[in-house]
């Protein structure tokens, strides 16, 4: 029988320790591998950045976690994001969501735009605008669902579909939807892409990112090609602090959940708040398809305020437990007026505030938003 994910979360990637014993794997930071006097490498190392024990011990939990065949590990989600980009070639196309983080997409623009990647925006909560923009040279759909900020829901199962057709790859940022939550590979999707410094190191003290691929193809080759030869890795003590961070994850993501259905349907109910983007709500446009492909609804959520900007702006500034900084994920809950940190192209709505929600007591959350509320 296949452990369970809060068993594979503690022991995947884990080993005692052969010359100690110590149960807690140790950190090793040589960049360089002793050679056998015939040039062989009795371990398999040879230089940190092709082969570190700490990035294998984390990308062989990912891979366990993910249930894929390969895993790698970067230095940051962007780094992740811009393999797999890497692995195509100018003149191919790709598909990419009309809502999603913002610096994946300005990388993209500014960078494989002009080294000759074909690119379209499009709304993919909508099949019907995905197929209109499939091609005979689309290599690549990249999905990001929920997306950031406005939680739209694509269905994964559908986009895959209409990318098989013309035989492109599907790859899917789960940074939201960690391993568990959003079961990608069964949706039929090729690839899994994790910023790690979010749910996944878990403590806003470590930068990283992951990718998993259901086979581990020739596409897959081209990327694990870019990681080493490029050598945007993470570091042996990051590698360390990740993995340790994925032993609590099952858990730590029950109460990150818990917290974040009971503030959505407290904000759905105030006077003072337009609209809540949560697809755990039933006012959700896609709720039906959400509730299909996710086992919990996560916990990141956009509140757009009545007032426009200012309000918004106010709001965030009276909270007390909920601190203002960019990021996610984390113990800590953060608020962040999203447009402001995107400029002056952002598409976001300026008086949305997006919210990761942290494992704060629930009740603290809700009146901490209350007062601040009251005061708008």
């Amino acid at each position: 029988m296949k452990p369970k994910l809060e068993t594979l979360a503690i022991h995947a990637g884990s080993e005692i320790d052969a010359a100690t014993a110590a149960v807690t794997s140790p950190i090793h930071l040589s960049t360089t591998f002793e050679r056998n006097a015939d040039g062989s490498f009795p371990h398999g190392y040879i230089y940190t950045r092709s082969h570190n024990p700490n990035r294998a011990a984390l990308e062989q939990c990912i891979t366990a976690l993910e249930g894929g065949e390969a895993s790698a590990a970067f230095s940051s989600g962007s780094a992740a994001a811009s393999a797999v980009f890497r692995a195509l070639e100018p003149g191919d196309h790709a598909i990419i969501p009309d809502d999603m983080y913002w610096g994946i997409r300005k990388l993209l623009k500014q960078v494989f735009v002009p080294w000759g990647l074909e690119l379209s925006e499009v709304d993919m909560s909508k099949l019907d605008e995905v197929k209109a923009h499939i091609k005979a040279n689309t290599r690549l759909v990249w999905i990001e669902t929920p997306s950031n900020p406005m939680l739209k829901i694509t269905d994964i199962a559908g986009v895959v579909k209409l990318a098989k057709s013309v035989g492109a790859k599907v790859a899917c940022d789960n940074t939201w939807t960690p391993p568990g939550m959003q079961p990608v590979f069964a949706l039929g999707a090729d690839m899994v892409m994790h910023a790690s410094t979010k749910y996944l190191a878990g403590h806003s003290d470590v930068l990283g990112g992951t990718l998993t691929s259901r086979e581990a193809d020739a596409f897959w080759e081209r990327i694990v090609f870019v990681q080493k030869n490029e050598g945007a890795v993470p570091s042996p003590f990051d590698c360390w602090l990740t993995l340790r961070g994925i032993k609590t994850l099952p858990y730590r993501m029950r109460g990150h959940v818990e917290n974040a259905e009971a503030i959505a349907h407290f904000l759905a109910e105030h006077p003072k708040v337009e609209r809540v983007a949560y697809p755990g709500l039933k006012s959700h446009p896609n709720h039906e398809v959400a509730k299909e492909q996710m086992s919990s609804f996560g916990a990141m959520l956009s509140v757009l305020l009545k007032g426009g900007e200012g309000a918004a702006m106010e709001v965030a500034a009276a909270l007390k437990l909920f601190t203002r900084a960019t990021s996610l994920g984390g113990v800590e809950s953060l608020i962040e007026h999203r447009a402001s940190i995107e400029g002056p192209d952002s598409k976001t709505p300026k008086n949305l505030l997006r919210v990761s929600v942290g494992l704060e007591h629930k009740d603290d959350l809700i009146a901490d938003l209350e007062q601040a509320l009251n005061k708008v």
